[in-house]
Order: structure tokens, then C-alpha cells, then sequence
């Protein structure tokens, strides 16, 4: 299984979708909890809808059950909280949820999971990959930069 993720910060729209385009994914899953901000630009719910499926042929889901919390994500952007503590708990509120038995393996295969931030090793995306993949194994996760 590949499983990719995608930041959408510090990308003009020709090389995110370029990006999504040569890595023929089939579906992007929004992981963000707020997907509608005016801050983010071609990245907003409807727009991602029409170009994903004029661009690149695939499909937009929402996945708030794989957002943290907004007082996490809140506490994080602030500074009260360090990136490990952060990831750490929002670790287990993936296991509280039991993300791996509600989400299918099969709607992840060739899908890109998408946030904004452009790293993706501070970004709650990765370790949605890395979560997903260690409970159903065999899955390779690549970062689109």
C-alpha cells in the first residue's frame, strides 16, 4: 500500500497539484479540522473539490476524526505546548478513536492525506501516516515536497 501527504503551505497551486498529478494519487483526505479558511487560498474545501477532479482525476474527502482537537492544535500554534507533547498527545487521541477500525485500508491506498504545514515532520499528517501504517502494515509513506 502507498499512503502519500501533502502540505499546502509555500506551494503556488502549479506545483501542489503538479505534485498530486505525477504521484497519480486518487484521492486527497483532508485532515485539517478547519478545511474552509479564507487563509487557505486554492486550498478550500470547494476549490480543492473542482481542481482535484479537473486536475487530477480524484476525489476530496473531509476526515475530522484524523484532526486534532481544536484546543490541541490551539495550545500548539501558541507556543504553550512543545511539538513532542503535542504529537504525543495527539497520538493518543488517535487511539482513543480508534482510527485504524474506522478508517478502511483500501480508501488510503494511492490517497494523499493533506494539512497545511509544509513540513510534514511537524505536522499532525505524518503521524496519521505513521499511525495507519504501523496498525495495517506493509504500507510505504511518502512526503510530497
Amino acid at each position: 500500500m502507498k499512503l502519500y501527504t501533502i502540505g499546502f503551505t509555500k506551494k503556488s497551486a502549479e506545483k501542489f497539484f503538479g505534485l498530486l498529478r505525477e504521484a497519480r494519487v486518487s484521492k486527497l483526505i483532508d485532515v485539517r479540522l478547519n478545511n474552509v479558511s479564507q487563509l487557505s487560498g486554492f486550498a478550500k474545501r470547494d476549490d480543492l473539490r473542482y481542481f482535484l477532479s479537473e486536475i487530477c482525476d480524484a476525489q476530496y474527502v473531509h476526515r475530522t476524526e484524523l484532526a486534532p482537537t481544536k484546543e490541541m492544535l490551539d495550545a500548539y500554534k501558541k507556543g504553550d505546548t512543545e511539538w513532542a507533547v503535542y504529537e504525543r498527545q495527539f497520538l493518543e487521541l488517535l487511539v482513543t478513536r480508534q482510527v485504524e477500525k474506522t478508517a478502511r485500508r483500501e480508501e488510503f491506498d494511492g490517497a494523499v492525506l493533506l494539512c497545511s504545514e509544509n513540513d510534514a515532520q511537524h505536522c499532525h499528517r505524518r503521524v496519521v501516516a505513521e499511525y495507519l501504517g504501523q496498525h495495517w502494515g506493509g504500507t510505504a509513506i511518502e512526503h510530497l515536497m
